[in-house]
């Protein structure tokens, strides 16, 4: 039996198997998923990179779900579809939507050892998160796209541009290394008895410390800030979070805005995007993203919130 699993940017599918691929009086492990990857969003070494990331964090017992090896192989190319494909084990869970105090310092420790995983290894083909490259190279996409209305086009360009500017200098001199790259909550897997796990490393890139932080507790109010500091005082017993990075939550904030509207540009044509973001091509969509760079930018000059 095979059946569609929610996913955007690839296909992924649960296939249920006539032999259990582990130990047989274990249900989940008579299924396996099967991500395909979209053709020509990541190369080969992009995605062994994201597969030796997965490794390091299993041979390290930090919780995340790596892909199986078959015939000593994680990565495998359909040659029919032309698509490079990979087989994950099922596991069980839920992506939490709270967690107490205990739960969040206890996630904090996770982040941290997976950190210092994450240091021990350079990821020379994937994506570093920089304003260039998150910032200006998807504004200068969704410019030649010309998706943006002629009328708004000016003022987001201009605002995106002095938003890049301003942001250049902060992240100079900031120690990057592997990350998560889109660790929200629905990529965080929490079973009752072992407690949390990672998963989908589909994004993962070369960044600062804090973008898994921030997209783990995402807010801006005082609970937010408070929840924060018990991740950050966990991640600190594990590992050491380099404070002056809490600067850059606004400005990784704004990254992911353009970021976001130049993804979904790119998969226009994939009739998927356009039933999931109707509005995209309308006045009022365009409207709403420059209204947030303006309100980003006004959070950005004011440091005092953080």
């Amino acid at each position: 039996r095979c059946l569609t699993l929610n996913s955007m940017e690839n296909r992924v599918y649960e296939i249920e198997l006539e032999d259990s691929i582990g130990d047989p009086n274990n249900p989940s492990d008579q299924f396996v998923v099967a991500k395909f990857y979209r053709p020509g969003r990541w190369s080969k070494e992009q995605i062994l990179e994201e597969h030796g990331f997965l490794f390091d964090l299993i041979e390290n017992e930090i919780p995340a779900i790596a892909p199986l090896k078959v015939k000593g192989e994680s990565l495998h190319w359909l040659e029919d579809g032309q698509l490079w494909y990979t087989l994950f084990p099922r596991r069980g869970g839920r992506n939490p939507d709270e967690m107490n105090e205990e739960q969040t310092e206890q996630l904090g420790r996770l982040l941290g050892r997976m950190h210092l995983v994450g240091k021990s290894k350079t990821a020379s083909h994937r994506l570093s998160l920089t304003p260039q490259v998150y910032g200006e190279l998807n504004l200068n996409y969704l410019l030649e796209a010309q998706c943006i209305p002629g009328h708004i086009e000016d003022d987001y360009k201009k605002q995106a541009q002095q938003i890049i500017q301003h942001i250049i200098p902060l992240f100079e001199g900031v120690t990057t290394q592997r990350i998560h790259g889109d660790c929200h909550w629905g990529n965080i897997l929490w079973h009752h008895q072992n407690g949390p796990s990672f998963l989908d490393f589909d994004d993962m890139v070369v960044g600062p410390a804090v973008q898994d932080i921030w997209l783990i507790i995402a807010g801006r109010d005082q609970e937010a800030r408070i929840q924060r500091e018990i991740l950050i005082e966990g991640y600190n017993t594990m590992n050491s979070f380099d404070r002056r990075q809490l600067i850059l939550i606004e400005p990784l904030r704004t990254l992911r805005f353009i970021h976001f509207s130049a993804w979904i540009s790119r998969r226009w044509e994939d009739p998927s995007f356009k039933n999931a973001f109707p509005q995209f091509d309308s006045e009022h969509y365009w409207q709403i993203q420059l209204k947030d760079l303006q309100e980003q930018w006004l959070l950005i000059k004011d440091a005092e919130h953080y």
